[in-house]
């Protein structure tokens, strides 16, 4: 399936300050596939070890970690003859074997003509809780994300209505209803799909949404098996915890997080690590209130008043059991939780774009759900779950700050109307 990451991978390889590349991700979005397809259409040879599987590995870096080396070591480990810029070498699964990061290092510094890409499903708790030398600025990194709508909708052969989107996101022209419609079914077809691989090629290939319910609930299984297997004893129960009370809390009208809900008498002291093992892992995103919308807007974030996002909106309606049905037609029985499916959403996308998200509120209760960084402007988004777009959120915040613009985000077609971008969600990708 197309993935955009391979675009990324290209210009790295093209790169000639290119670097060791480490590329972090939750479990199953991908990185092993996209990096294994990536060598086998661009370089001669792949040679690949994956340290979880093979524990034999582990001891080749256990005495000298010079590539002159580990070449030789390697190259008989994996019966590939590792040549320098035309073999690709991929550690998978890094994170458990501390030496073998560190050896990034020295290739960059003595041994650059060698092409090295590092994966690992909890790479970002290993980077940032190591006891080992991490390379710092020796290495390229780069995150890896679910797939978005624009790869799910080409995943669904829905090509050209991608190339439609996109020119009518350019030109704020409404799309043709009949194409307007269809493309807000399949937005609500990858609510309940969401962005795994796996899941939409099974959904792509069957149609089937038990299924696709099947591998989440695998999925699922497998967060919770690593939140006991890589986490201290005594984080093991407060991590799940704040796993299930995430999802709690997104049904709720103010989606704030609260750390009383989780555990009645809850305090940030008692929960704050494992909110950052969930985000250090791929499972959450954190998004702060900003305090003032002002550039730049990480140094007026609230670090005590802060949004929790999931990072796939599948495994979100996996979790919380919701009916597909339900889903696909918008009931009435999801209440307020269509607001947090929607905000969700976004979040989702607008972080795979590379922005790093804010909220504001307010003295007077007014709030905005979204404010990001575009073009060197701070511009506010508004998300709404269906075509009721009445904000007067938004509405005051344009009048007391004066923004270039503003984005609209709803069920609503294509258009601009009073400094603000009318932007069906289905579109937001574009973004």
């Amino acid at each position: 399936m197309y993935r955009k990451i391979i675009k990324f991978l290209k210009n790295w390889k093209d790169n000639p300050n290119r670097k060791p590349l480490i590329l972090k991700g939750a479990r199953q979005v991908g990185k092993t596939y996209s990096i294994l397809e990536f060598g086998r259409e661009h370089y001669e040879n792949v040679a690949y070890f994956n340290f979880e599987r093979n524990e034999k590995l582990k001891e080749i870096f256990n005495e000298n970690l010079s590539p002159s080396y580990l070449i030789p070591l390697l190259s008989h480990s994996s019966g590939q003859t590792i040549i320098k810029e035309k073999t690709l070498i991929v550690f998978d699964e890094i994170q458990t074997c501390e030496k073998a990061l560190t050896s990034l290092k020295y290739f960059c510094e003595e041994a650059a003509d060698y092409h090295i890409i590092v994966a690992g499903s909890l790479l970002g708790i290993a980077v940032n809780r190591q006891e080992f030398s991490f390379p710092v600025g020796k290495v390229n990194m780069k995150t890896m994300y679910p797939m978005d709508m624009e790869e799910f909708l080409i995943a669904m052969n829905q090509e050209k209505m991608v190339i439609r989107i996109r020119e009518c996101f350019e030109t704020n022209s409404p799309m043709p209803s009949i194409m307007h419609d269809s493309a807000l079914s399949y937005y609500r077809q990858y609510l309940v799909v969401g962005g795994m691989p796996e899941c939409v090629r099974q959904f792509s290939e069957t149609g089937d949404y038990i299924l696709v319910r099947d591998i989440q609930a695998t999925i699922l299984a497998n967060y919770l098996d690593d939140m006991s297997k890589y986490n201290p004893q005594n984080e093991i129960k407060k991590t799940r915890l704040t796993y299930n009370s995430i999802t709690a809390q997104l049904s709720k009208t103010n989606t704030r997080f609260q750390y009383k809900l989780i555990k009645k008498g809850g305090r940030a002291a008692d929960f704050e690590n494992a909110i950052e093992w969930l985000e250090l892992s791929g499972i959450i995103s954190q998004v702060y209130k900003a305090e003032h919308p002002l550039k730049p807007l990480d140094d007026n974030k609230d670090i005590d008043a802060f949004k929790i996002y999931i990072s796939d909106l599948g495994l979100l309606c996996a979790k919380k059991e919701l009916v597909v049905s339900d889903i696909i037609y918008m009931s009435d029985a999801l209440l307020n939780f269509k607001g947090g499916l929607a905000e969700n959403y976004v979040n989702v996308h607008l972080t795979i774009n590379g922005y790093t998200t804010y909220y504001w509120e307010s003295n007077r209760g007014a709030e905005i759900d979204f404010l990001i960084q575009r073009d060197g402007e701070i511009i506010p988004i508004e998300v709404k779950s269906a075509d009721n777009t009445q904000a007067k959120s938004l509405k005051f915040y344009i009048e007391n700050y004066k923004p270039p613009y503003a984005i609209k985000l709803s069920t609503k077609n294509f258009g601009f109307a009073d400094g603000k971008k009318i932007v069906p969600l289905y579109a937001v990708f574009c973004v």
